[in-house]
C-alpha cells in the first residue's frame, strides 16, 4: 500500500494538504467556520458559492483567511440553458405546494440565481483553487484562470465527463459517486438519474481514463471509505455529509439530528426541491412528490423558487418532513464532534487500514 500513500502524499504536497481529506463545497451549508476547522486540521476547506452574490463571496473569503492560511476551493454551478416556462404546469405545482406550506404567489417562479459571470469575477480575486460542477467553464474563462495561476478542479459524475474536463484544461477531476448527498453533478440534468454510477465503479474507471489526479466523493464518511477511495486509485477523498453534524457546520438541528438515523435506503434522489436531481432524506414531502398523483416538478431554477416559502417555513418550525435535507447514503456515520477531529479521525482510521 506504499504506492497508495505516496500518491496521496504527492497530491497533498502539490495542493497544500497535510492529509488527503477535502471538504465538499455544499452550497448553503458551508460557513467559513467549517472550512477553517477542516483546513487548520490539514485538509482543504470549501465553499459552494452558487447562491452567493459577488460581495458575499468576497466576504466569505475574508472571513476564512482571517482564521486560516490553509487550502480552500470555491465552487460554482455552470448555468443550465434558460428553463422553458409553462404557466399551466407551474400553476399545478403551486397548488400542490400550497398543501405543504404557505400559498405560492404567481410570480414566485420568476426568481433567478445570482449572476454567473459576476460570481466568476469575484472568484478570480479569491483562492488559488476554483472548482466547477454541472458542466465546464467556458474556454475564455479557463484561459484567465491559467493566466492567474489558479487551479481548476472539475466535479464529474461519469467517465465521459472526466475526459471532457481534462481536455478542457482541468487540473484535477472530482469523481462524484451516486451515493453523494445534494445535487447530482451531471453536466446534463436530463441524464442525471439515468447515468448514476456508484463510487466503487466510477473511481477506477475515471483513473484509467485520465492522466490528471482524481478525487473521490460520495458516500465517504469514515476511514474505511477514505481507504477504499485511495485503494481504487483516487489521490484524495472529498467528504460532505460526515461534516454536517459538526458544530462548525451550523446545520439546522432538525437536519443534523435526522442524519444520525438515516440509513442508506432512507435517502432518495429527487427533483422536488429545486428542479434538479439531488439526494436527500426521503422525508414526507419528497415521497409525496414522487407519487403518481403528484405533478412533475418545474425545471431548475423555477422549482427552487416555487418551494422557497415551504422550505423557509419548515426551517422555522424545525419540520424535517418538509425540509430540504440533503444527505449522502453514508450520513448515519456522521458524528457530532468538532470538524478538526473528524479530519484527523478519518485519516488515522484510513492509515491503519492502508498499513
Amino acid at each position: 500500500m506504499s504506492k497508495v500513500i505516496d500518491r496521496a502524499s504527492s497530491f497533498g504536497q502539490r495542493f497544500g494538504l497535510k492529509v488527503p481529506i477535502m471538504l465538499a463545497p455544499m452550497a448553503g451549508a458551508s460557513p467559513p467556520s467549517l472550512s477553517v476547522a477542516v483546513a487548520n486540521a490539514g485538509g482543504m476547506g470549501a465553499a459552494g458559492v452558487f447562491l452567493m452574490a459577488p460581495d458575499e463571496i468576497t466576504s466569505w473569503m475574508h472571513e476564512f483567511r482571517a482564521s486560516s492560511s490553509g487550502p480552500v476551493q470555491l465552487n460554482v454551478w455552470i448555468p443550465d440553458p434558460p428553463p422553458r416556462r409553462d404557466p399551466e404546469r407551474e400553476s399545478v405545482v403551486r397548488d400542490f405546494l400550497g398543501r405543504w406550506g404557505p400559498s405560492v404567489p404567481v410570480a414566485a417562479g420568476d426568481a433567478v440565481p445570482p449572476d454567473f459571470e459576476a460570481q466568476c469575477e469575484a472568484m478570480l480575486a479569491a483562492p488559488p483553487i476554483i472548482s466547477s460542477v454541472m458542466g465546464l467553464y467556458p474556454a475564455a474563462f479557463v484561459e484567465r484562470l491559467k493566466a492567474k495561476g489558479i487551479l481548476w478542479f472539475a466535479v464529474v459524475s461519469t467517465v465521459s465527463e472526466a475526459v471532457a474536463a481534462e481536455r478542457a484544461g482541468a487540473d484535477v477531476v472530482i469523481a462524484q459517486g451516486a451515493e453523494a448527498g445534494g445535487h447530482r453533478a451531471a453536466f446534463e440534468a436530463s441524464e442525471a438519474e439515468r447515468r448514476m454510477v456508484g463510487l466503487i465503479s466510477l473511481v477506477p474507471a475515471v483513473v484509467d481514463a485520465v492522466r490528471i489526479p482524481v478525487v473521490a466523493t460520495g458516500g465517504i464518511a469514515d476511514g474505511r471509505g477514505v481507504a477504499a477511495a485511495l485503494a481504487l486509485g483516487a489521490s484524495a477523498a472529498q467528504v460532505g455529509s460526515a461534516f454536517l453534524r459538526c458544530p462548525e457546520a451550523k446545520t439546522h438541528p432538525a437536519w443534523a439530528n435526522a442524519l444520525a438515523t438515516t440509513l442508506p435506503e432512507d435517502t432518495t434522489v429527487t427533483r422536488a426541491f429545486s428542479g434538479r436531481p439531488g439526494r436527500s432524506i426521503a422525508n414526507a414531502y419528497a415521497l409525496a412528490s414522487a407519487a403518481a398523483t403528484a405533478p412533475p416538478p418545474a425545471p431548475y431554477p423555477v422549482q427552487r423558487a416555487l418551494t422557497a416559502l415551504m422550505r423557509a417555513e419548515a426551517g422555522k418550525m424545525s419540520d424535517i418532513e418538509r425540509m430540504q435535507a440533503w444527505a449522502g447514503q453514508s450520513c448515519a456515520l456522521a458524528r457530532e464532534e468538532p470538524a478538526g477531529e473528524v479530519v484527523r479521525r478519518l485519516w488515522d482510521e484510513a492509515c491503519v487500514i492502508l498499513s
